[in-house]
């Protein structure tokens, strides 16, 4: 399989070559290191309701729930200790994703995701075999390690390998991955719930060696991308014909002479963290931090915790209720992933970016002015307003998943230059552990405390998130990813930081 085109950048020079089944097969590997992600997001919640599972680990979790008939709608499950279980393997990833950068550098981004595979692979196996709450959070501690090394690598492996002109619908294939990795886990919690002897929470945790797998195993067998083999080495003939083979053309001269430039940029910098709080990397490092904490206070969480509940409103049983919340919001966030993977490379990413701002923000301002006015803290829905809201979540989650689901890992992933890009991912990574680990410590509490306005408070939060993607974020379409540098000395505020600056100029800069 082989489509012809020449890959350009709006205004760039051409770069030529095909779309081929080995870049195809080679991207679609590594992005199932988004199946370990999302599996896990996808099994936590699941698991964390059952039970049995909280009858052994968290009693007093479950004493609570079993005891207290009183207790408010929005304070059940405020359990330090099991918001520690959950915020583990954020600081787990958060640690690790700083580390992987070394591994990514140095050894390349196959072996990051080597790295990643193989410790998800062993926490999972540590979970499933938990028998006391130490065993537990040290496996959710390697699955950190896993996600934290698989969050570095992977986008960064996808940006490289797909054709400029395509490369916001191959790195999209991550978060696509992701999301029916979250729908596979719901739907297995589904089954495993109903297992009598209260073992079923050991099989979902389990499972997640299956993705895991799949990832180790094709990692060993993933070409390196010619970024990084120029890297890493002054092999340029290997780079070269991998750049062929990846293209599907032997007249790779352009992109070639592009990466060289890159390379003699990056083989310069030998301390790239302290690099890239330099001015000139001043639009790369912001995108890096606040991308991350934007995708984080989008408000997603809260609208993952109500689901269930208000299937249960209707009238549905507890695991029906479990089932349908996974097949609706699971079934149309994947569906708008690929309705985003389709668009991203036409539209661009700030027409996602803004649709998708102005479609969460609508939905989550009419859920809190009904769920301020129905519900109490013991009281419910009517069927009515179940409905009204379940329809608004499905709105919420189709604007998510075709703007922040998948642009927030696509944007930082193609904006760093060589000599800085392994440190920047990692930072971004870091930061988006960090502050889903503080959003998992508060959000339970805040929950509490907020109830209702909580969807008016990361409402307030979308409205910062668009409004700065609309003046501040460049359109990246089309851009070779070894020119991006470009887009900031054109952009009308960034250009007063960054100004002009040549290559020869960035090379004396760099020493």
């Amino acid at each position: 399989m082989a489509v012809g085109l020449a890959i350009s950048s709006e205004g760039g020079q051409d770069y030529n070559g095909k779309i081929t089944s080995f870049v195809v097969l080679s991207c679609i590997v590594a992005a199932t290191g988004g199946l370990i992600f999302g599996y896990d997001l996808g099994i936590s919640g699941g698991v964390t309701s059952m039970e049995p599972f909280l009858e052994k680990f968290f009693p007093k979790v479950y004493r609570k729930m079993k005891e207290d008939t009183h207790i408010s709608n929005y304070c059940k499950f405020d359990s330090q200790l099991l918001t520690s279980f959950t915020s583990s393997l954020y600081i787990a990833g958060l640690i690790a994703s700083l580390f992987a950068s070394t591994v990514t550098k140095a050894f390349g981004r196959r072996a990051s995701i080597l790295v990643g595979g193989t410790a998800f692979l062993a926490g999972s196996a540590l979970g499933g075999a938990a028998l006391n709450i130490y065993m537990l959070i040290f496996g959710r501690v390697l699955l950190g390690v896993g996600i934290g090394f698989a969050n570095q690598s992977v986008p960064l492996y996808l940006s490289e390998m797909a054709p400029p002109r395509h490369r916001g619908a191959f790195n999209i294939g991550y978060e696509l991955c992701t999301a029916i990795g979250i729908l596979a886990a719901s739907l297995i919690n589904y089954g495993t719930q109903k297992i009598k002897g209260g073992w079923g929470w050991r099989i979902s945790l389990a499972m997640a060696a299956a993705p895991a797998l799949i990832l180790t195993l094709g990692a060993l067998f993933l070409p390196e991308t010619p970024n990084s083999i120029i890297q890493r080495s002054n092999d340029l003939q290997r780079a070269k014909q991998m750049l062929q083979r990846i293209r599907g053309t032997d007249d790779v001269e352009a992109e070639f002479d592009d990466l060289i430039k890159a390379s003699s940029i990056a083989k310069t910098v030998n301390h790239p963290f302290k690099k890239i709080i330099q001015r000139k990397y001043r639009p790369q490092l912001v995108m890096a931090i606040l991308i991350p904490f934007f995708l984080q206070v989008t408000g997603i969480n809260v609208i993952g915790f109500y689901a269930p509940v208000l299937f249960r409103t209707i009238k549905l049983s507890e695991s029906t209720s479990l089932l349908m919340s996974a097949v609706v919001t699971g079934g149309i966030g994947t569906l708008s992933t690929i309705i985003s993977m389709i668009l991203v490379d036409k539209l661009g990413r700030k027409v996602l970016f803004l649709v998708g701002g102005i479609q969460m923000l609508a939905a989550q301002v009419m859920i809190g002015s009904i769920m301020e006015n129905q519900l109490g803290d013991q009281g419910g829905f009517s069927k009515g307003n179940a409905y009204l809201i379940l329809v608004l979540i499905c709105v919420y989650v189709a604007g998510f998943a075709v703007s922040w689901g998948p642009l927030g890992f696509l944007v930082p992933s193609e904006i760093f230059p060589l000599e800085i890009r392994s440190a920047g991912q990692s930072i971004n990574v870091a930061v988006g552990f960090l502050f889903t680990f503080l959003i998992a410590q508060t959000f339970l509490a805040m929950l509490c405390h907020f109830k209702s306005g909580i969807f008016f408070f990361f409402g307030g939060w979308v409205v910062v998130m668009t409004t700065f993607v609309h003046f501040f974020l460049p359109e990246t379409k089309n851009v070779p990813i070894e020119q991006m540098d470009k887009v900031w000395g054109e952009h009308w505020f960034w250009k007063k930081i960054v100004g002009e600056i040549s290559e020869e100029s960035k090379i004396q800069e760099a020493i």
